[in-house]
């Protein structure tokens, strides 16, 4: 067992997952604005969304890495969903009102469903592992074979665990601000989304027209 493989890419995943993390974000984004609307069981479920998410996505990448290269279509279509999805969230955030400091009557299902969706519709997921983390865990298995699910396990549990403690840090201070606050938080929120979904926009034309499939 090539032990300093598996510690240096389980080290890989640990960082890289803070970093995808805290860097912002579609899910990031999604994150704050569940939680600000919903509290912390709210964020976390939806911060939770890679675990079922990547989970399949870092199998099928290390089978189908070439393939979904060669497919740019696939990605173009993926960022167009994403940017019509990302763009009706980030209108709702205008209308949400601000939370109850108890409130029992939210639907926490419906924030994981958010972080799924936020997450499949990604393009960024899909560059991620097709394009650099299943080519990296390939070529690490050619050594050790245990080390791509070290890397694979260390990176969902540090990007997961870095959300839920924003969520928390949010929730926290949720009983301390105004109703002006929520507002103006929700419409960053929102303000993000939308750039985001204009950025997934153009990220598809971008793809199709470096293919010839537009001019």
């Amino acid at each position: 067992m090539e032990l300093d493989v598996i510690i240096g890419l389980i080290i890989a995943g640990v960082s890289l997952g803070i970093l995808e993390g805290i860097k912002p974000g579609p899910l990031l984004t999604m994150v704050i604005r569940e939680t600000l609307s919903g509290g912390i069981r709210a964020g976390a479920r939806t911060a939770a969304a890679p675990i079922f998410t990547d989970g399949p996505l870092i199998i099928v990448s290390l089978i189908a890495a070439n393939w979904f290269a060669s497919n740019p279509i696939v990605l173009a279509v993926i960022s167009t969903l994403g940017s019509f999805f990302l763009m009706k969230m980030g209108v709702e955030c205008f209308s949400i009102d601000p939370p109850k400091i108890q409130n029992d009557n939210y639907d926490y299902n419906t924030s994981f469903k958010r972080g799924i969706l936020t997450n499949l519709l990604n393009p960024n997921v899909y560059i991620f592992w097709f394009l650099i983390g299943g080519p990296l865990m390939a070529q690490a298995a050619i050594k050790e074979p245990l080390a791509p699910i070290g890397y694979a396990i260390s990176f969902l549990v540090a990007h997961t665990v870095v959300n839920i403690m924003i969520a928390y840090f949010l929730d926290r201070t949720r009983g301390q601000n105004t109703h002006s606050y929520y507002k103006i938080s929700l419409s960053i929120c929102g303000f993000a989304m939308i750039l985001f979904s204009v950025g997934f926009l153009f990220h598809a034309i971008d793809i199709l027209s470096q293919n010839s499939i537009i001019m």
